[in-house]
């Protein structure tokens, strides 16, 4: 895996607010407002947050009538595993 694609992971991984998201989203896909509510930020905050998420590979989104709908990409962190497993002794 190139270096350019594993930072932006690792910023993925890198603020509180996004690690909150990843929680929510473990168990199954929710809708932007969901998460608006429960995190009670602004939607242009959430929408840089997916979008972090996003480009990384490790959340997708799914529009369905005006609302975004997320969900962890078990292929994007498979790919995290797989890289740490490389960096490993």
């Amino acid at each position: 895996m190139d270096h350019k694609r594993m930072a932006s992971i690792f910023k993925a991984f890198g603020d509180e607010n996004r690690l909150r998201i990843l929680q929510m989203l473990r168990d199954s896909e929710r809708c932007a407002c969901s998460i608006l509510d429960e995190m009670q930020i602004t939607q242009p905050t959430l929408s840089h947050h997916m979008k972090i998420l996003c480009d990384a590979g490790i959340v997708i989104g799914r529009k369905e009538g005006k609302w975004m709908h997320y969900s962890i990409s078990e292929n994007g962190f498979r790919n995290v595993m797989n890289y740490l497993g490389e960096l490993s002794c």
